[in-house]
């Protein structure tokens, strides 16, 4: 008599005794995949806002522009502060690629009160400057409320807030009846800016007219910060000669700085951040599969009595090892997927309050799922090669 040779389980066999297995425990599974979820699902939000960060930063800078340069006086040898001469925004205005310049001249020992019974010393770190007509252009600032300075309104008291000045002083609209106390007298508010991005300085100072600051004021004239803009393909060559053209004699004493680049450190201290939760989302996984290999080892030990008949009716050793190791990598995929979609709903959702773009790798929600699948393996692969030795007289013969 020939031997009988074990049918073979196609892949629909596999996944179908699988699911069998998992169904007969559905609230043990929803557990098990549950602590795969949360950690897929930190994981993936933790890229996906990070990611959804960037693309926001980038869209900001797209709009922005990375061509702003920024020229302000140092320091002298002896450490002490240096000025930049009257002519220095005539002079860098002269340079071939710069296409716009601006600038701005601090008023020395001169801050904004609400009113004038506000003592001295509460002056909430409000600064007053002296600005270009054309700064907003140069710098990509916005008005909230009101309008800029013209030619006719920087000769007379008036007076622009930044977002964070405003919000000091609480005032939230410029209607032409609202004065600020600058210097010992009153200033007219006709406009509030948005926050500046590229320029942040600006958004706690109260900005007047140079002729203005000068004549009410007693204004120097020096210019504390230059504000350019330039070719693309020039900015890195604008920037190397800005600080001998603003002040040739002494060019040792200027700084030059890239606004953007400050946004882009941000972008690289975002990374190390989300590293870090990377590592968090990880240990949060590894300790979901740890549930799936302990749901799997107590899944072996309560199902002697089928491996045995099943043994006995034919099955291979093989046969009864695919079978436990298809429950543990559709469990874990179950977590897997879940978990993605958990995290993705979760960038969404944090993204839409911050207004940032949704952005979610592809890759990393193919990784989600390639991990838990990893993890699936790795977990189930001990109870199914213990299932796969228990002999079919010794599973039937337990209780």
């Amino acid at each position: 008599m020939s031997e009988l040779t074990p049918a073979r389980l196609g892949l629909r066999d596999v996944v179908r005794v699988g699911g069998d297995g998992l169904r007969t425990r559905p609230l043990r599974v929803f557990l098990s995949a549950l602590g795969i979820a949360i950690g897929i699902a930190a994981m993936t939000a933790v890229v996906g806002i990070s990611t959804s960060s960037r693309a926001d930063l980038d869209r900001m800078l797209e709009a922005l522009g990375t061509d702003l340069l920024t020229v302000a006086p140092g320091s002298t040898m002896f450490g002490e502060d240096a000025t930049l001469p009257d002519e220095s925004v005539a002079m860098i205005a002269r340079i071939g690629p710069v296409t716009r310049v601006a600038a701005t001249g601090k008023v020395p020992d001169t801050k904004a009160y609400r009113t004038d019974r506000v003592p001295a010393a509460q002056s909430g770190g409000i600064s007053v400057q002296a600005a270009h007509l054309d700064l907003l252009g140069t710098v990509g600032a916005t008005v909230a409320h009101g309008t800029w300075l013209n030619a006719a309104t920087e000769r007379y008291p008036a007076v622009v807030l930044g977002a964070t000045t405003a919000q000091r002083l609480g005032i939230t609209a410029a209607d032409g009846g609202t004065q600020v106390y600058i210097g010992g007298r009153w200033f007219t508010v006709i406009g509030l800016l948005d926050p500046v991005p590229l320029a942040s300085e600006l958004d706690n100072a109260a900005l007047i007219g140079w002729p203005a600051a000068k004549e009410y004021l007693g204004f120097d004239g020096h210019p504390t910060t230059v504000y350019t803009r330039s070719r693309d393909d020039a900015v890195e060559a604008v920037r190397g000669v800005l600080a001998a053209t603003a002040n040739p004699e002494k060019p040792n004493e200027v700084k030059v700085s890239r606004p953007s680049d400050a946004l882009a450190a941000r972008q690289a201290t975002d990374r190390a951040f989300t590293g870090l939760l990377l590592g968090l989302g990880a240990v949060a996984l590894l300790v979901g599969g740890v549930g799936v290999a302990n749901t799997m080892v107590i899944s072996v030990l309560e199902r002697r009595a089928e491996i045995g008949l099943r043994r006995s009716l034919g099955a291979t050793r093989g046969q009864i090892r695919l079978q436990f190791l298809a429950e543990s990598l559709l469990l874990s995929a179950l977590g897997g997927v879940g978990g993605v979609l958990l995290g993705t709903a979760v960038t969404a959702i944090y993204a839409s309050t911050r207004e940032w773009p949704t952005v979610v790798p592809p890759w990393a929600m193919a990784g989600g799922v390639a991990a838990t699948l990893v993890i699936g393996a790795v977990a189930g692969l001990y109870p199914a090669m213990r299932a796969a030795r228990l002999a079919p007289t010794e599973a039937l013969a337990t209780p």
